[in-house]
């Protein structure tokens, strides 16, 4: 192998004083599986990574969930992605022209939205509209990605997104990314 494969982005890890996860726990964590090339990036758990086998993304993201919930007491919602899925993240940006990073978000997501998803969050985006907010939103299967010209802190958008609520009324967990992460995440995994 020339380096590692697949990446596992953690939800709520070390944020806010909860969900406390060392990254170098989720390193031995990610070793005790059996995993190689192990990697991780800030504290917000990001790790890339090479299977120690074979298996699908949401299996490895499912395992990952255990293991940390044995070792930190609380399981994150993790997406698992393979080197050419965020690669296609990168590529799919629909907001080419936002040249600062902290302005641009990647949400992933374990499964596709769907539209009921999607016209949701246009929805979310015209509300905001309406209150002032330049945000914008654009969904594409798992992943959504979030333009907030103001920042993150004052959007409008990004709260209304987080109360969007599946056919059956549950929470639609997802982890949020900026696009400086999303960018050192895919040069760790090789380009």
């Amino acid at each position: 192998m020339t380096g590692p494969t697949h990446v596992a982005l953690l939800r709520g890890v070390n944020v806010g004083g909860t969900g406390k996860l060392p990254m170098s726990e989720l390193r031995e964590v990610l070793e005790g599986l059996g995993h190689r090339d192990v990697v991780t990036y800030i504290q917000s758990g990001n790790a890339v990574f090479t299977p120690g086998t074979p298996a699908d993304p949401a299996t490895l993201a499912h395992t990952l969930e255990a293991a940390i919930g044995q070792v930190a007491g609380f399981r994150p919602a993790t997406v698992v992605l393979t080197a050419a899925q965020l690669r296609t993240v990168r590529a799919g940006n629909p907001f080419p022209e936002v040249t600062e990073p902290r302005q641009l978000h990647a949400g992933f997501f374990p499964h596709p939205l769907g539209p009921a998803y999607a016209a949701q969050a246009r929805r979310a985006q015209q509300l905001a509209h309406e209150q002032g907010s330049h945000d914008r939103v654009a969904v594409d299967g798992a992943v959504v990605y979030l333009h907030t010209p103001d920042g993150l802190g004052r959007s409008r958008l990004a709260p209304l997104l987080g109360r969007i609520r599946d056919d059956e009324g549950a929470s639609v967990p997802g982890t949020f990314r900026n696009w400086a992460t999303v960018t050192r995440l895919v040069a760790l995994l090789g380009g």
